[in-house]
């Protein structure tokens, strides 16, 4: 076991050595690009990782991972290190959790989460160390849209706060609850989906405070459109208006993430759509009469009075990787520009984008990740630093992964990229076990195909400096995008998990070079 610790410390460095050097190097070398550098990856107690949020207390920053059947806690210090603090299971240990969201109600902290198929929302205390108290528990009933409940909205009105529920219930609608100062809800109000609004499905959900007023934006993935409410100061709610997807100009077939941004005098709200033709389990989807022009993010524009107003799209091409759009996290924002981070499922990579003040999208890099983001990528600052922090939803990889989000290295462009593993097995591992391992390892070039090139070797230096690392490869990749690929590749995951208990020690070192 104590082999099997060191090896995931050994894996740490191979998955995050590279990102660490490039990222303490971007002040000197800068583009006026931003990319994405690894800072470090965790493990999960959860089968996968659904939903991912942050939170600041008491000056630390804490990272809650939820899947099926657990929630993770971690921190997250300056430098994008992740330490793991505990775990807690959902009720009926189910879950996935979903649309988690952390807040402080009248001095107390308080994470909320779905319990999508618990069909409930629970309320957890956040402790002074982070960790997890439930303290509060809401089940469905027939008066209320919480069955296979997903996506959650805090609202901060003048004398109370409200939690929005809305969710895949098979008779979907909206829902609102008063949050009381020990973290208990009490029903306001809950309206049943009808033709005229879009609330059949609602995954992503955001609001806007203007001019006194509060808004809020409810997407509806299975009617494809979006909607808009006010919100009264006793929390009940009414419609202002909807905006359906067509065949020409609009992309909200499978409507997903929903957030917002102000620039200036401008209150804009994005919304992205994982389409439903990237559904293989077709049941799933209510109307089958779906019609696909393309990805793309939507931006519109809110008016005087809360609603909504079609004003640009950002079509994805073969440069953006927008296929599948499940999160869209807002990095920073200035006056004039906001950067956006899209989390995709079918592409499976972050890709970022800038919004201007006029409210017109502009591609920046993007970073394939090596795994699929469902609904789990979350923005979080640290002394303006802005960081990114995705959770694989890929059952059996089990990782949560933090980014920092820095200036682009010019001098990686058109160079190609070493990666090189040195191990050293532990006494008395036999020959056979060695030569088991070796062959997985060089075996790898057949199983991930951004291995452009591999080569290994022992040892054959007569110096005596070498400490027992005997077996040397070399694996090559176009860029960063194929390391990503490589190192959360189910192949590679699965040699570690094999080669981790004959291993003492381990050495990783990746370097650009000229092609």
């Amino acid at each position: 076991m104590k082999f099997m610790k060191n090896y995931a410390l050994i894996c740490v460095v191979i998955l995050s050595v590279a990102g660490l050097l490039l990222s303490n190097m971007c002040s000197a070398q800068a583009t006026d690009d931003l990319t994405l550098y690894r800072t470090d990856f965790k493990g999960v107690t959860a089968k996968n990782t659904v939903t991912v949020t942050s939170y600041e207390k008491n000056g630390t920053h804490y990272v809650y991972a939820g899947g099926f059947g657990n929630i993770d806690v971690y921190s997250l210090n300056k430098d994008g290190k992740l330490t793991s603090i505990s775990n807690h299971e959902l009720y009926k240990n189910e879950g996935p959790a979903r649309g988690m969201v952390a807040d402080n109600i009248n001095g107390s902290d308080f994470l909320f989460v779905a319990n999508k198929h618990g069909n409930a929302i629970e309320t957890f205390e956040i402790l002074n160390n982070g960790s997890l108290e439930r303290v509060a528990l809401v089940e469905d009933t027939d008066d209320t849209y919480l069955g296979t409940a997903i996506t959650l909205q805090v609202v901060h009105m003048t004398n109370a706060s409200y939690l929005y529920v809305g969710g895949l219930e098979e008779t979907p609608g909206l829902s609102g609850f008063k949050i009381h100062n020990d973290g208990k809800l009490s029903h306001v109000q809950s309206i049943e989906d009808n033709s005229e609004i879009f609330t059949d499905g609602i995954i992503g959900m955001y609001t806007h405070q203007i001019d006194g007023k509060t808004y809020l934006y409810t997407g509806g993935f299975q009617d494809n459109g979006i909607s808009s409410f006010l919100i009264n100061e006793d929390g009940t709610f009414e419609n202002i208006n909807n905006i359906g997807d067509n065949r020409t100009d609009r992309f909200l077939t499978g409507t997903y993430p929903v957030t917002g941004v102000t620039l200036g005098d401008n209150h804009y709200v994005i919304v992205g759509h994982r389409h439903h033709k990237y559904y293989k389990r077709k049941d799933f989807i209510k109307n089958q009469d779906f019609f696909y022009h393309g990805d793309a993010v939507s931006i519109f524009k809110v008016d005087q009075q809360g609603a909504l107003v079609p004003h640009s799209v950002f079509k994805s091409d073969a440069a953006t990787k927008l296929q599948g759009q499940t999160r869209i996290e807002v990095v920073s924002v200035t006056n004039d520009e906001a950067l956006l981070a899209v989390g995709t499922r079918d592409d499976k990579s972050i890709q970022l984008l800038k919004l201007n003040k006029d409210g017109i999208i502009s591609p920046s890099n993007y970073l394939e990740t090596g795994f699929n983001i469902y609904y789990g990528l979350r923005a979080h600052q640290i002394d303006d630093q802005p960081f990114l922090i995705a959770g694989s939803f890929r059952f059996g990889l089990k990782q949560l992964v933090a980014y920092k989000v820095a200036p682009e290295l010019a001098d990686t462009k058109g160079k190609l990229l070493r990666h090189i593993v040195a191990l050293k097995f532990k006494d008395g591992t036999s020959q056979k076990a060695v030569n088991e391992a070796l062959s997985s390892f060089e075996n790898l070039k057949n199983e991930i195909p951004e291995i452009t090139t591999l080569e290994w070797g022992v040892n054959d230096s007569t110096e005596g400096n070498t400490k027992g690392l005997d077996y040397i490869f070399t694996l090559t990749f176009d860029d960063a995008h194929g390391r990503e690929i490589y190192l959360f590749h189910k192949a590679h995951m699965d040699l570690v998990g094999k080669v981790g208990p004959l291993l003492a020690d381990a050495l990783v070192v990746d370097y650009w070079t000229k092609k």
